[in-house]
Order: structure tokens, then C-alpha cells, then sequence
């Protein structure tokens, strides 16, 4: 059980006390005093308007438990450190909640033994609300009740308390055990004293954590001399005191996975020796005799062990064991009845089925005894009329006995008569047999024909579907055919449009061609002109020219003549030259 849960019954107890009426309200002033107080036990900073920023959307009026809930968790819970006193924060709470429900009349135990039946009560209950403890947990307290008292446990006592306990709600509130206890119904015999120092025993182990204590002699660390101590053995430590009212304590033991205890020979006129090695230093102890020396051997080492392992202590993980088994077994009866529903269920379908089957069986049967009746009927008629006929042909046969001589053809043809009219009979029998087959092939193929008509029904309905379906495609496959053919008719109308450019374009083409044919010759004529020109230019030019001494390097020849340009001059013109070629070659 953690810490937060630990906390949360007590406080239940606690809030429940507040809520006078049973309404399962409290007000808010109340519930300011219990935060306040809880605050104050735990050692946390208390804001005291943030009960009211919590609530400030609500009413006015009282305020729930689920209500509560969210405000005790965020400004209280949430911000909890394991470094108060859990016996203050319990008898705050059992201070509030005692004074509405303890009676004090009749029980023999005193407040204090009160109170820590209560606190058993919180750390053994389940972990629901409202707070209860089983039958099993009730039993456990109980036996280490009798042993702490020194007393026999009576298993048929208990049996018999746990029957009447069965026939009521199979559980028991911290009030109702702490009546059972006070009462004194399973420490008859026993004086108020014993059982005190049984509940605190019980107390000291459950909710204290001690596991064993008791007087021992320790060494000291700087006289070396033996004192009496009470030792107190708790999961993680030994706290030493110097008598068992708790009022001054010497000092502490911390126990961890590197500690270990060892037994030791006899010296210095000590007996019943063992020694506590811990990391900083060690201890020597003697007990009062052999068995409670290796009692306590075995504790520490046990205590040694589980802190090796990262357990917790003893009665806590029994008390969680017992919490489990009793969840498996709840998970297991759960199922168990589950699985008795479903053969409940299973056997109900069954036997409406069988019920069904019964009913159609018992219509069978009228409609065959139906049947044979109509099949006696038309019997009985039949042999009516068989022994009207015999009648008849009696009388008959009496006149022609009469008249034997006469008529004996007639006796013959009578007697053909009587055999066709057996004849007739037997196969009136077997027509009537055929009937009743015929009736139930007719039965058996009207059944056939619903089921195909059933079939044949949805079949038809699909094929509807299918249809609604092949429509829809083919209109859809229409839409899309009529917007193709719009298509291909504008693109047969952009592509003669196309064509009408195009042939255009290859007129203007052979225009622009003819043009240029025309521009080269004009360019042709003109260049031939200009050549006789500068022909006649360059001769004048030549004519005027100043003879100067020419260049000792190679001169360049042109048709203008030797060194008519300079290098520099003739460059430019074949560039410009080239820059013409160019434009004519793109220009074709």
C-alpha cells in the first residue's frame, strides 16, 4: 500500500465525519479546517485561498467527496514528503471522526486501544470506498491478537462468528471491529491489561513496523561497558531506548544490504553473544537467554535480506500476497459465474429449442392423426359402401339363385364384379397412401419454392441493382462519349484552322523567298556597281597616294591592291563582312 493510499482512508474517515446528515456533502468552511489541519500535520505550506479559486465556479453550498477529491490531491497530496509523523496525522484524523461514531459505554478497552484498532483497520481494509475488512483479514488480526495475548486460537469459535458474519454482509466497518474487540468476544478470559498489550503488540508490528522488541545488554563504543537497553527492530534500523515507555532513546542501528550478524562465544562473563556489523562500526549485544538471541539473530538477518531484495516488510507483503489471492479468487468466481451464465443462457436457448421442436412436433402429429382420421373416414365410407353393395348383390344373389338355371352367366359376371370391386379397394387404399406421400412431398416442395422465391426475390433485387447500376454507367458512359465527340469536333476545327495558318504562313513563305531573291539580285547588282567604283576610287586614291618607304615585314595583298589596308583596318572589315554572311545565312 503506498503512501498516497495509506493517507486517503484516513482522511476518508475524516471527511465522512464532517458530512453530519449522510448526504455526502461537507461544507466548505469544514472542509477549509480539515485542508488546514491536514496541511499543518504533513508539514506543508497551506495557501488558504486556494480552496476557493478551486471552487470558484461552484455554488455556494456544500461540496462532495468526488468533488474534494481534485483539490486534495493537487494542493495537499501532490506536494507530500515522507518527513512528518504518520501518528500525528492518524490521531488528528481519529480525533475528528471518533468523537461522532465511538461509543464508549460497554467496550473494555481504553481510547487509545481504540485508536489502534482503528489504524489496523485502515492498514488491512480493502482498497475501496467505503472502508471495509473481509472475513480473512478480520481472522489474520484475530489470531495475532490471541498470540500477542498469549491465548489459544479456538478455530470453532471463529467459525461460528464467521457464519453469522456470512449471513450479513461478510465484512465489518472500523467501528464494528473496534465494538468486536472492546467487547471482548474472543479474549474471554483475559483482563483488560492482557489485552492491551496485545492490541499495542499487534499495533507496534502492523502500523509501526517493529518486528521484535525487547530488553537486551549492548556494549558501549567508548566505556566498553554493558547497559540494558530496549531494542526496537524495524525493517530498516534498530533503535535502542533506555526503557520500553520510548521516552529517551539512545541511538540507532541502520540496517542496509552490507550489514550482517554473527553469533559470538561467551566472554567477559557475557552469555548469549552476537554481534551487528554495519559499514562505520559494529555492535555488540547479548540477549537473556539462547532461544531469544537466536530469535533475534534470525530477525536482523531476515530484515538484512529483504533489504538486499528491495522488499518490504514481512506483514506488508503477506498483507499484499493475501490481496492478490483474494483478487485471483474474486477474477476466478467471476469467471466461474460467467461461464455458469453462458450454460444458463446455452441451456435456455436448448430448451427453447427443444420447446420449438416439441411444438412442431406435437402440430406433426395432429396434422398426421388429421390425416388418419380423413384416411378412416373415407374408409368407413368405402366399407359402407362396399356392404351396400354386398347387400345388394345378396339380394341379388338370392334372385339368381332363384334363377340359377337362367342366369348362370350373370353368377359369373358377378363374381368378376366382386373381385374388380376388391380390386377397386385395394388400390382405393393404396391411392390414399399415395396421397398422404404426395401431401408431404407437396409440403416439402411448397417449402423448396418459398426458399427459391425467397432466393429468387433477391436475386432479383441484386439484379435490379446491377441494372440501376448498368444504367447509370451507360448514361454516365454517354456523358462522357457526347463531351469526347465535342472534343474531337474542336480539335478537327482547330487543326483546319491550323492547316488555313499554316498555308498561309507557306504563302507568305514563298512571297518573303521571292523577295529575297529579288533583294540579292538588286544587292548583287549593287555590289558589282560599287566594285567598279571603288575600283575607279582606288585608282584616283592611287593616282594622289604620297610614296612613302613601305613596311620591312610581309605586305598583305588585297584586290585593292599591296598594303591598300592596315592590319587593324582589315580586321574590321572581315568581321563586318562575317556579321553580313551571317544575317544573309539566317535570313534563308
Amino acid at each position: 500500500m503506498g503512501l498516497r493510499e495509506e493517507l486517503l482512508k484516513s482522511i476518508w474517515h475524516a471527511f465522512t465525519a464532517l458530512d453530519v446528515d449522510r448526504s455526502g456533502k461537507v461544507s466548505k468552511s469544514q472542509l477549509k479546517v480539515l485542508s488546514h489541519n491536514l496541511c499543518t500535520v504533513m508539514k506543508i505550506p497551506h495557501d488558504p485561498v486556494a480552496l476557493e479559486e478551486h471552487f470558484k465556479d461552484d455554488d455556494e453550498g456544500p461540496v462532495s467527496n468526488q468533488g474534494y477529491m481534485p483539490y486534495l490531491n493537487k494542493f495537499i497530496l501532490d506536494k507530500v514528503q515522507d518527513n512528518f509523523d504518520r501518528l500525528d496525522f492518524n490521531k488528528m484524523c481519529w480525533t475528528l471522526c471518533a468523537r461522532k461514531n465511538l461509543i464508549k459505554n460497554y467496550l473494555l478497552i481504553t481510547d487509545e486501544d481504540a485508536f489502534k484498532i482503528w489504524c489496523i483497520f485502515n492498514f488491512l481494509s480493502e482498497d475501496k470506498y467505503p472502508l471495509v475488512i473481509v472475513t480473512e483479514e478480520i481472522e489474520y488480526f484475530l489470531r495475532k491478537l490471541t498470540d500477542a495475548m498469549g491465548g489459544s486460537w479456538i478455530e470453532e469459535k471463529f467459525e461460528d462468528y464467521k457464519t453469522q458474519l456470512n449471513s450479513k454482509e461478510q465484512c465489518l466497518t472500523a467501528w464494528e471491529l473496534i465494538d468486536l474487540i472492546g467487547t471482548g468476544q474472543f479474549s474471554k478470559g483475559m483482563d483488560r491489561q492482557t489485552l492491551s498489550m496485545g492490541i499495542t503488540e499487534v499495533f507496534q508490528e502492523l502500523i509501526m513496523d517493529v518486528l521484535k522488541q525487547g530488553y537486551m545488554m549492548k556494549k558501549g563504543h567508548k566505556r566498553k561497558n554493558w547497559t540494558e537497553r530496549w531494542f526496537l527492530l524495524r525493517p530498516s534500523a534498530i533503535s535502542y531506548y533506555v526503557s520500553e515507555d520510548l521516552t529517551e532513546k539512545k541511538g540507532d542501528i541502520t540496517l542496509d544490504g552490507n550489514c550482517c550478524v554473527e553469533s559470538l562465544p561467551d566472554k567477559e562473563g557475557k552469555k548469549c553473544l552476537f554481534i551487528i556489523k554495519c559499514t562505520d562500526k559494529s555492535f555488540e549485544i547479548s540477549a537473556s537467554d539462547k532461544k531469544k538471541k537466536q530469535e533475534w539473530i534470525q530477525a536482523i538477518q531476515t530484515c538484512i535480506s529483504l533489504l538486499k531484495l528491495g522488499l518490504p516488510a514481512p506483514h506488508k507483503e503477506a498483507r499484499q500476497k493475501r490481496k492478490e489471492l483474494r483478487q485471483k479468487l474474486l477474477a476466478e468466481q467471476e469467471e466461474l459465474e460467467q461461464r455458469m451464465k453462458d450454460l444458463q443462457t446455452a441451456n435456455e436457448n436448448k430448451q427453447r429449442e427443444l420447446e420449438t421442436m416439441r411444438k412442431k412436433l406435437a402440430e406433426a402429429a395432429a396434422d398426421a392423426a388429421e390425416e388418419e382420421r380423413r384416411r378412416l373416414q373415407t374408409q368407413r365410407e368405402l366399407q359402407d359402401r362396399y356392404r351396400m353393395d354386398l347387400e345388394r348383390e345378396k339380394m341379388v344373389r338370392q334372385q339368381m339363385e332363384e334363377e340359377v338355371a337362367q342366369k348362370s352367366s350373370e353368377v359369373e359376371q358377378y363374381l368378376q364384379r366382386v373381385h374388380e370391386l376388391e380390386d377397386m379397394y385395394r388400390r382405393l387404399e393404396e391411392a390414399l397412401e399415395d396421397e398422404r406421400q404426395a401431401r408431404q412431398d407437396e409440403e416439402a416442395v411448397r417449402k423448396l419454392q418459398a426458399r427459391l422465391l425467397e432466393e429468387e426475390a433477391m436475386k432479383r433485387a441484386e439484379l435490379e441493382q446491377i441494372h440501376l447500376q448498368q444504367q447509370r454507367a451507360i448514361s454516365q458512359t454517354e456523358a462522357e462519349k457526347q463531351e469526347l465527340e465535342n472534343e474531337r469536333l474542336a480539335k478537327e476545327q482547330a487543326l483546319e484552322a491550323a492547316m488555313q495558318q499554316l498555308e498561309q504562313l507557306e504563302s507568305e513563305r514563298r512571297g518573303a523567298l521571292e523577295q529575297y531573291e529579288e533583294v540579292m539580285k538588286k544587292l548583287e547588282k549593287a555590289a558589282n556597281k560599287t566594285r567598279s567604283w571603288k575600283d575607279k576610287v582606288a585608282q584616283h586614291e592611287g593616282l594622289i597616294r604620297l610614296i612613302q618607304p613601305g613596311s620591312k615585314g610581309p605586305q598583305l595583298i588585297t584586290n585593292w591592291g599591296a598594303a591598300a589596308f592596315t592590319e587593324a583596318e582589315l580586321s574590321l572589315r572581315e568581321k563586318s563582312w562575317q556579321e553580313k554572311k551571317n544575317r544573309t545565312t539566317e535570313a534563308q
